[in-house]
């Protein structure tokens, strides 16, 4: 039970990334536009978390079918 409190405080604590890829990186230096850069960053915290999620939530249905 403490695993599992433990990773759900991690999951809901992430802190703000500021990471691009290369070629995000190149556009963006380009232009002046910050709310282009918070979109992209946000897409990508958001494309990262997403396999995160079904992973645990496979995991937590497999824990629980052998925990029968």
């Amino acid at each position: 039970m403490r695993i599992l409190i433990s990773c759900l405080l991690i999951l809901l604590t992430v802190a703000e990334a500021s990471s691009q890829c290369s070629m995000c990186r190149a556009v963006l230096e380009s232009g002046e536009v910050q709310e282009t850069a918070k979109g992209i960053n946000n897409g990508i915290i958001y494309l990262m978390a997403i396999p995160y999620l079904l992973v645990g939530f496979v995991g937590y249905q497999i824990f629980k079918l052998l925990k029968k």
